[in-house]
C-alpha cells in the first residue's frame, strides 16, 4: 500500500512539474510586469515643460546644480524605480530615480555605468512609459 501512494506522488509530482526542456529545467516565462504608484503616473501624465520643472526640482533638492533643463525623459522602470533622465543647460546629465512614495534620488549619468546602473537614454517608445496592464 505504501509503495502504490509514493508512486502516485511522484507520478503527481512530475505532471505538476510543468514543461521541462532538454536540460531537465522548468521552463519559465520570463514577463516582467510595471507597477507603478500614482506618484509615478503623474511624472508620466505631465507635459514635457512641467516634467522639466519637477526633476529640476528633484536635482536640487538632492544638493546639486541646475539652473534649466534642456531635454527631459523617461528611461526605464528599475527595481520598483521610475528612471528618468535630464540634461541640463550647464551639460551635466542626471538619471532620476524615482520611488513609489514620490521621493527621487539622483545620480550623474557618466557614474550611472559605474554602478552598474541602466544607461540615461531616453526611450524612444512612447508605449514604455505606460505599465503592463494588470
Amino acid at each position: 500500500m505504501r509503495s502504490w501512494l509514493v508512486a502516485v506522488l511522484v507520478m503527481g509530482a512530475a505532471a505538476c512539474g510543468g514543461e521541462r526542456g532538454e536540460t531537465g529545467q522548468a521552463a519559465v516565462n520570463d514577463v516582467q510586469i510595471a507597477v507603478r504608484s500614482p506618484e509615478q503616473d503623474r511624472l508620466h501624465q505631465l507635459d514635457d515643460m512641467n516634467r522639466d520643472i519637477g526633476l529640476k526640482r528633484a536635482i536640487l533638492a538632492s544638493g546639486l546644480r541646475c539652473r534649466r533643463v534642456l531635454r527631459s525623459g523617461y528611461v526605464q522602470e528599475y527595481r520598483r524605480l521610475s528612471l528618468w533622465t535630464a540634461s541640463c543647460d550647464d551639460g551635466r546629465d542626471w538619471a532620476i530615480f524615482v520611488g513609489p512614495d514620490g521621493s527621487a534620488q539622483v545620480r550623474a549619468c557618466k557614474d550611472v555605468q559605474q554602478l552598474g546602473l541602466p544607461e540615461c537614454r531616453i526611450s524612444p517608445d512612447p508605449q514604455a512609459a505606460r505599465p503592463a496592464a494588470t
